[in-house]
């Protein structure tokens, strides 16, 4: 409640001062970190002398992290101006500098250490980030959900680091990488991770599984580059799969695993495709299928669609319009708009354009759900403390649901996917 007013608020719609509806929105996809010099309070002493001499070699590997645009993942006024601009009042951070010690961002699939030295640098460069994240949230009370990140090299120390973060606030949960072919990483499914999703269930903190994560290195070519691009969501998809296989959903039924920035049109197929081979394993008598996977199957309870239901979610950053008719087979309680701010793909400054593009037309209170309401019962955003921002600055309901006139749009929006052709689905 702000003061002098009271806000009528229905789920994550609030009405404003002259009686008009405003969506309450809350972006499940934003990327954040320090600069190179913000890190260094962060980290140990034993470490300065080596950071120092890290941090003068460094160079800027990416073109958003360079000039003026860098700053946009640091400087807490100027992302809460761009992002009130947008009609956002808050968000889940994911990563999105380099950490200190590493080659390159650490939301790409962790790359082995050259020495045991490397990997204790990286660890304390990832430990780092995450207290500078708790600093960066509390400077936005409320407002910001942020996003541990973890070692899969250290299994141990990762879950001591779980534990910290329940108690530190940081609320956005735990960034599960990937683990692609030549890595030397056990695979999601082996249970060598099965203190990890223990821990994470244990104190009630969501896994997010982000596209870019999962995939093999980009090569340095154009082929290489477009395979990249083809695939990279591909290779994120296989963590739903590896989990269920490993009976991670069946164990420990209260973990919730967010897949984020990877599309959405995927869903339905995988769902009824991976419901297909485990219902054959269980019950069609001398297949193949279950001559291989009947100990598998017989272990679930549920079907995958059902696990699906109970505990995954979708992190649907910039969702297309035809993505959003299949909301229903993906289920209309699992998906969270996000705008990916600050990535060249993101919707800002256009995200009011992108809301209108995506859900013109689709009922209110599924709406809600989408683009705010999904994410704060997730994440535990306050939504009545959310209110008051939103009924300033908030799209409103009935702007949104008149969708987008395409002939308003300028050329520059069309960098963000949300504006892809009617019929792009994936």
């Amino acid at each position: 409640m702000a003061e002098g007013h009271q806000y009528e608020r229905h789920g994550a719609v609030v009405v404003d001062d002259a009686g008009e509806e405003r969506y309450i929105v809350v972006s499940a996809d934003g990327h954040a970190g320090g600069s190179i010099p913000d890190y260094r309070p962060y980290l140990e002493s034993k470490w300065h002398d080596d950071f120092d001499a890290w941090a003068a070699g460094y160079e800027i590997p990416y073109e958003d992290l360079l000039g003026d645009l860098g700053p946009r993942n640091w400087d807490s006024a100027r992302r809460a101006r761009d992002l009130e601009a947008d009609g956002q009042v808050a968000e889940v951070i994911f990563p999105n500098t380099v950490p200190p010690f590493f080659p390159k961002v650490s939301l790409a699939a962790q790359p082995p250490a050259i020495t045991p030295v490397d990997m204790e640098q990286r660890w304390a460069g990832l430990q780092a980030h995450n207290r500078w994240l708790v600093d960066f949230c509390d400077d936005l009370p409320g407002r910001r959900a942020g996003v541990l990140q973890i070692t899969l090299h250290d299994i141990e120390a990762s879950v001591r680091e779980i534990e910290w973060a329940a108690g530190s606030g940081l609320t956005g949960g735990v960034l599960l990488p990937g683990t692609p072919p030549g890595v030397g990483l056990p695979q999601l499914y082996e249970e060598h991770y099965e203190p990890l999703f223990a821990k994470c269930a244990e104190v009630g903190l969501p896994l997010n599984h982000h596209t870019g994560s999962a995939a093999p290195p980009m090569g340095e070519t154009d082929r290489d580059a477009v395979v990249f691009l083809l695939e990279v969501s591909w290779w994120a998809h296989r963590a739903f799969t590896h989990l269920i296989v490993a009976g991670v959903f069946e164990r420990y039924p209260e973990l919730q695993l967010v897949f984020t920035e990877q599309g959405t049109a995927w869903v339905p197929d995988e769902l009824a495709r991976l419901d297909i081979f485990f219902s054959r394993m269980r019950g069609a008598g001398g297949s193949q299928e279950q001559v291989w996977g009947k100990v598998i199957a017989d272990s679930m309870s549920l079907l995958p669609s059902e696990y699906w239901a109970r505990q995954c979610h979708l992190g649907a950053s910039f969702i297309r319009p035809v993505e959003v008719g299949l909301r229903h087979q993906v289920g209309i309680d699992r998906i969270m708009w996000g705008s990916d701010y600050p990535h060249k793909e993101a919707s800002h400054p256009f995200s009011l354009e992108a809301l209108k593009a995506s859900f013109g037309g689709v009922p209110r209170d599924e709406v809600a759900l989408m683009v705010g309401g999904n994410a704060a019962a997730l994440y535990g955003f306050d939504l009545d403390a959310l209110a008051p921002l939103a009924a300033r600055i908030g799209p409103k309901v009935a702007e949104i649901a008149g969708g987008l006139d395409r002939t308003t749009l300028p050329i520059e929006a069309y960098k963000c996917p949300a504006f892809a052709p009617e019929y792009a689905s994936a």
